[in-house]
């Protein structure tokens, strides 16, 4: 039992101590199953779903994330897609995944693609529009993704 307090207690502190914000992106899923449950998401609500390509030491998709949990984008992107999160590490993990769906990550992160509930590529970032997501800031950022919804909502 001590034992277990100790390691307890020793993992807390490495995790106080780790500093840092807490991670956006899960490093450990398996993206295709992720982007595979949440397109069944969507086929049930009638939306398409964002894929967020993206990484965690990573500031413009630290705040593309928080945009997309207290800004303007907020109730936007809650009420027109299903979102998925994939991890890209430092260029090397799903770029299988982001070339697939034309997202060209060396154009910079973040990067979306935008997928039909059946899974059709609906819209890519294909020229970085979003790696300079702190410089839009809230309303460039709910602006560009207004423009996107009304184009996805179309198709």
């Amino acid at each position: 039992m001590r034992f277990l307090t100790a390691s307890l207690l020793l993992a807390t502190s490495v995790a106080a101590s780790a500093g840092g914000p807490p991670p956006i992106y899960d490093e450990g899923v398996g993206a295709k199953a992720a982007i595979k449950a949440t397109l069944a998401e969507a086929e049930k609500a009638k939306v398409p779903v964002l894929v967020v390509f993206g990484a965690n030491w990573c500031g413009d998709c630290r705040m593309l994330d928080n945009s997309f949990k207290h800004g303007a984008s907020a109730p936007l992107i809650a009420k027109s897609f299903k979102v998925v999160k994939v991890d890209v590490g430092r260029f090397e993990r799903n770029v299988d995944i982001a070339e697939a769906y034309r997202v060209p990550l060396k154009k910079g992160i973040p990067a979306v693609a935008v997928l039909s509930p059946q899974g059709k590529l609906l819209y890519a970032t294909e020229g970085g529009e979003l790696a300079d997501a702190r410089k839009m800031g809230d309303q460039g950022v709910y602006d560009f993704f207004a423009r996107i919804s009304s184009t996805s909502a179309a198709k």
